[in-house]
Parts: structure tokens; C-alpha cells; sequence
């Protein structure tokens, strides 16, 4: 994920901000992390830089 689009991205369920949690990344992308929403206590993770957005449910 390139952090240019974190600017246009939000929370799937509230639409607040999200919060980006950087675990691995090269000159060019994130390769792994989060994103997370501090509203909803709910991590979105990013893995091999593709970001996760699909709503949590409480099993989760």
C-alpha cells in the first residue's frame, strides 16, 4: 500500500480516520501493518501490501 492513499481512506464501518501501524516497508510501498480506527478499536491489517478494509465481526 503507498502511503499516498491514506489520505482517501477511512473506517468501513464509521468512516472515521484511520491510524497507519507500519510494520514492514520498502522505498516504495507498506508491505505490512495496519490500519487502525481508535472509534471502533478495530485493526485493519495490511499484508504484502494489500490493505484489508472488509468490516470485522465480533468473532474476529
Amino acid at each position: 500500500m503507498k502511503r499516498t492513499l491514506l489520505p482517501i481512506l477511512c473506517c468501513p464501518v464509521c468512516k472515521g480516520d484511520l491510524e497507519l501501524r507500519v510494520k514492514e516497508e520498502n522505498e516504495v510501498e507498506i508491505l505490512e501493518g495496519g490500519l487502525y480506527c481508535a472509534a471502533c478499536d478495530v485493526e485493519y491489517p495490511i499484508e504484502e501490501g494489500i490493505p484489508d478494509l472488509l468490516p470485522r465481526t465480533a468473532a474476529e
